[in-house]
This record gives C-alpha cells, sequence and structure tokens, in this order.
C-alpha cells in the first residue's frame, strides 16, 4: 500500500501501517490455529498484511511497492514473529481485534483506490482496486489455509464494507473535496458500516437469506440428522 508520503496525511499513514500490523497479527492467529511452524507464521501473517496491496499493483502494472521500499514488508514480518512468540491465546475475536481489524479494513480501501486515482484509472476500476487493497490479503490467507475466502463466504459483510469507503472516496475526489476532508469522511463511512454490522450481528447468507440480524436458525436437513443421531 505504499505511496510517497507526501500524497497521505499523516494520519492516514499511520492508521494505514496500524491496519497492516493489525492484518498481519490476524493472519499469524489464523496459522497458530492450524498449528504451524515459525515460517508458517511469518508466511500467512505476512501475506494477509500485503497481500491486497500486491494483487492491486500486478493487476495496476504497478512495481509492487515492497520490492523497492521493504519497510512494510519488515513490518508484517515483524508483527508475525511476536505473534509466534509472544501471543499464548487466540486473540483473533476479542474487541480490540475485532475493532482493530475494522479500521485495518476501512483505511485500506480509501488508500487503494487513492493509488489508483492517481494512475488516472477508471473511476470503477479505482473503487475494486480499494477493495481489492483491504480483502485481496485475506483471500490469500484464507487459500492457503485451506478456507472458503470470507469475502465469499455467507456471514457478516466484509467487502461490502471496504467498497463503501473506496466509493465515497472516488466519489468525493471526483467533485473535486480536498484531500484531507475526502479521506476521513472514507474511512468514516466504511467503519460507521462496518461497526453498525458488528455491534447488531448483521447477516449475509444464500438465496432466501439475503440479510438477517443474528445468527442463522439451525438448518432443518442438520436439525434432522441430528435428530435420528440422538
Amino acid at each position: 500500500m505504499n505511496t510517497p508520503p507526501e500524497s497521505l496525511s499523516i494520519s492516514i499513514l499511520v492508521m494505514m501501517y496500524f491496519g497492516e500490523v493489525v492484518f498481519a497479527v490476524s493472519g499469524a492467529l489464523t496459522a497458530a490455529r492450524y498449528r504451524m511452524d515459525i515460517v508458517g507464521h511469518v508466511m500467512v501473517g505476512t501475506v494477509t498484511g500485503i497481500g491486497g496491496g500486491t494483487v492491486r499493483d500486478l493487476l495496476l502494472g504497478r512495481t509492487v511497492w515492497w520490492t523497492e521500499e521493504p519497510t512494510e514488508l519488515l513490518l508484517c514480518v515483524t508483527a508475525s514473529l511476536i505473534t509466534f512468540f509472544f501471543i499464548r491465546h487466540d486473540i483473533s475475536h476479542r474487541k480490540e481485534m475485532i475493532w482493530a481489524d475494522a479500521l485495518g479494513l476501512s483505511v485500506f480501501g480509501v488508500v487503494g483506490c487513492h493509488i489508483s486515482l492517481q494512475m488516472e484509472t477508471p473511476f470503477v476500476i479505482a473503487v475494486f482496486m480499494g477493495m481489492i487493497t483491504a480483502t485481496g490479503g485475506g483471500v490469500i490467507r484464507d487459500v492457503l489455509t485451506n478456507n472458503v475466502p470470507i469475502i465469499i463466504s455467507s456471514g457478516q459483510p466484509y467487502a461490502m464494507v471496504a467498497l463503501l469507503g473506496s466509493l465515497c472516496y472516488a466519489m468525493l475526489r471526483y467533485l473535486d473535496v480536498p484531500e484531507i476532508p475526502s479521506e476521513a469522511a472514507a474511512c468514516l463511512a466504511a467503519f460507521t458500516l462496518r461497526a453498525y454490522v458488528i455491534v447488531f450481528d448483521v447477516q449475509t447468507g444464500p438465496p432466501g437469506q439475503f440479510l438477517r440480524f443474528g445468527k442463522a436458525p439451525p438448518d432443518d436437513d442438520t436439525s434432522d440428522r441430528e435428530e435420528s443421531n440422538a
């Protein structure tokens, strides 16, 4: 998610680095859940932190930023190693981690869209690249750990949050709103949506269960099987 420092506000840069650490830690925690060794922790944690930006750069034909400036690569490696050595319990479902992840998701959508607009990509492509930047690392993590990617599985809306932030930012810049207010408003819109989803446990599901609040009711077939096994 690299871009020249002068083109981003200090607050967004700080939040971006913070988000990368959060995503790297979440990836390393996934590796811990599958009892991977230190190499597995570093690999899964790092690709979760920088994977989305890497996919974006490859799709845009842009030099992958960490091959020229490895600061963020080293940051993700360090966060993954700290998780391996010092975190003994799964904190991925703790409130602090959930809210930090929401902040990182919101920021990355805006940063990805910003970089795409700098390259003068079409409006729709810039919005899509914002979503890719925010969610691509999680997709790679899920593939490496043999899980259904979170952005296409039923559950709490995730990619939609990044898409909203990216879309808001692109629209505001299209209307010539200054850079910092555009960043702040877009991040706030995405974070607010994610907060609403978390607080009210909004869920998406298969056909017939497009949107619901709270957990899905037990599947009839599953209930019948449980009764027959009882």
